[in-house]
């Protein structure tokens, strides 16, 4: 392997895929096809799991009106999407795998399946935005999730629409560089 080169090949690519990813806010009405679906949401099987030991369930939402039902009790989902997959814990497998009940572990875990989700839909020419102020109760009850599934995180999924508010820049924050500290010899 070359510097910059993965397993795959070409690093730059994936670089650039990470330089060029955003949250997209709004999105078309064009119904994703169930290929992208399946591709996106199979995109989180290669995600980083902790002990590779498989602590989440997904749910794939594509009905109009329970996407409406989601949206109602998600006040931070701002965009309408085509799709959405609820990234949930199962709580009681975290605890069957020995797990105290606050190890950060399949939380992380949650996160690493939800960047990967957003790059492959990226990848995919599909828009997407995460989603984490919800009711956890209301979506639970919506999507008759089993006693024990949480439900941590929503991935919005849908093509991107052509007009996009502006992006939110924050003023006054630090500079990447005041962020990152390198070890001294």
């Amino acid at each position: 392997m070359n510097g910059g080169e993965g397993a795959g090949g070409d690093g730059e690519a994936v670089l650039r895929a990470i330089r060029t990813r955003r949250v997209v806010r709004a999105l078309a009405d064009t119904p994703v096809g169930p290929e992208q679906l399946r591709a996106v949401l199979d995109s989180a099987r290669f995600a980083p799991h902790a002990g590779n030991r498989r602590l989440h369930r997904y749910v794939v939402v594509t009905r109009p009106g329970l996407l409406r039902a989601l949206r109602m009790v998600s006040p931070g989902m701002l965009q309408r999407p085509a799709a959405a997959v609820v990234v949930c814990v199962d709580r009681d497998r975290v605890r069957a795998y020995g797990f105290p009940e606050h190890n950060p572990g399949p939380y992380i875990d949650v996160g690493t399946a939800a960047a990967t989700m957003l790059l492959a839909a990226h990848g995919l020419g599909l828009g997407a935005g995460p989603v984490t102020s919800f009711s956890r109760a209301a979506v639970a009850e919506l999507l008759g999730l089993p006693d024990g599934v949480r439900p941590e995180l929503i991935v919005c999924l849908g093509h991107p629409s052509p007009q996009q508010p502006p992006p939110v820049h924050r003023r006054g924050g630090p500079a990447w560089d005041d962020l990152v500290r390198w070890e001294r010899s």
